[in-house]
């Protein structure tokens, strides 16, 4: 639950991780290899999460609108994990074209102990040139433009009955109230860090598409998840040629292909 004041005290608590995220080159994605953890843990659960749906359709394409494509992808992703490790839990926010707000896709996650978090977007943008994809987790915003995404992200409250009150008067606008709530989460950032950037570098080898690279902002779907997470934009539904690319079904198992390639991979690197 999102609480101000909690937020406030905590800014000076995690000055050092908000050092370490400015310390950045805000003109570049994040890039780091952090080292694996010395706890070794197995992955036993997983939440996969497609953005937006029923009442809220998300960002359009000139045919296409967001919840319908990343629930395709989120299908596709969920039905590859299984088939590859029958005995983990795949879970849904949602496996139809539903609305769900953004405290229960979180929720979701939190009371079925999952170890891991995916939620899957696609993008937008002014103009039409820009295709590609971009990974986020949680974190304070380097450039306006992750401020910016987070902001659209996290505009669907406005569409929940008692939002103000679910989300202690949380104002999706307000840049100060994105900055607390980067600040507040931090403790599953590094591994969450490690799943985004294998996911962007799948993208640049099994899509071969322009990789934006992993970013920060905060996302509250991110925020509220007691587990590493990350929200992936798949793509830019404004751009023609990549709408009819994440539209179709090989490039939906592209992408499904890209994430699920990453997931092996981060899944290893934490079992061993």
């Amino acid at each position: 639950m999102l609480n101000f004041v909690k937020g406030l005290l905590l800014i000076a608590t995690f000055c050092g991780f908000a050092s370490f995220t400015n310390s950045q080159d805000s003109s570049r994605s994040l890039d780091i290899d952090a080292p694996p953890s010395s706890v070794r843990t197995r992955l036993k659960t997983i939440v996969l999460d497609a953005g937006h749906g029923g009442k809220d359709p998300g960002c359009h394409g000139s045919k296409n609108n967001e919840s319908k494509v990343a629930l395709k992808i989120v299908l596709e992703l969920g039905a590859k994990i299984k088939e590859e490790y029958p005995d983990m839990r795949v879970l849904y926010t949602r496996m139809k074209d539903v609305f769900v707000n953004l405290h229960e896709r979180s929720a979701i996650a939190n009371r079925n102990k999952a170890d891991l978090f995916i939620s899957i977007h696609c993008n937008s943008h002014p103009s039409s040139k820009f295709a590609g994809t971009e990974t986020y987790t949680m974190g304070l915003h380097k450039t306006s433009e992750n401020l910016d995404v987070a902001k659209r992200e996290n505009s669907v409250i406005l569409q929940e009955a008692d939002y103000k009150k679910t989300y202690n008067g949380f104002n999706p606008n307000s840049p100060l109230a994105h900055i607390m709530m980067a600040n507040y989460q931090n403790t599953f950032m590094m591994n969450s860090l490690r799943l985004a950037q294998k996911v962007e570098r799948q993208f640049k080898k099994q899509t071969n598409r322009t990789s934006f690279g992993v970013k920060q902002a905060g996302f509250l779907v991110l925020w509220e998840t007691a587990m590493p997470s990350v929200l992936i934009e798949a793509g830019f539904l404004t751009n023609n040629k990549e709408e009819k690319y994440l539209a179709s079904t090989e490039g939906q198992e592209e992408v499904a292909q890209a994430v699920f390639k990453a997931f092996k991979l981060y899944k290893e690197e934490i079992e061993n």
